[in-house]
């Protein structure tokens, strides 16, 4: 048992509702010291609201968005900084069309799936929570990093 949980594993979960917000929210609440979020779009309440209940837990939530999200329909950019998640705008690039987490430097969260309402309910899109690979988390992080220095 100790070996296997050492072992890289994957979780997976679909939209339109087939479970890709709550295995999103499932791995939120998995976070034990930091969450780094690139998003492209993000109107998706549950999932803000998951992060801000991870920040006032104490887990450093940082998010960085494409400048669409700036005054974006639906764009819940504000109520993140309402909720005191350091949240920066990228504007480097055409789109900053990013969809990732990474949690505690361990588990990466990938996929198609924006962070929005649309997503679940309407959009055919994936999720895919990767746990334990080092090297592939690693990569994550620096562009993380990358995009985060990039944005004001």
């Amino acid at each position: 048992p100790a070996i296997a949980a050492n072992k890289p594993s994957l979780e997976s979960a679909f939209s339109p509702k087939q479970g890709a917000t709550e295995l999103i929210i499932k791995t939120i609440q998995s976070a034990e010291k930091t969450i780094q979020v690139a998003a492209y779009s993000f109107t998706s309440k549950p999932i803000a609201e998951a992060l801000v209940a991870a920040s006032i837990q104490g887990v450093d939530v940082k998010v960085v968005l494409d400048k669409s999200q700036r005054k974006g329909r639906g764009s819940l950019y504000k109520f993140l900084l309402d909720n005191n998640i350091p949240t920066r705008i990228n504007s480097k690039y055409a789109i900053m069309h990013n969809k990732f987490m990474i949690i505690d430097g361990k588990i990466l969260e990938i996929g198609s799936f924006n962070y929005t309402k649309a997503a679940e309910e309407k959009n055919a899109e994936n999720v895919l929570v990767i746990h334990r690979k080092p090297k592939i988390i690693k990569d994550y992080s620096k562009q993380w990093r990358k995009l985060w220095k990039e944005a004001e």
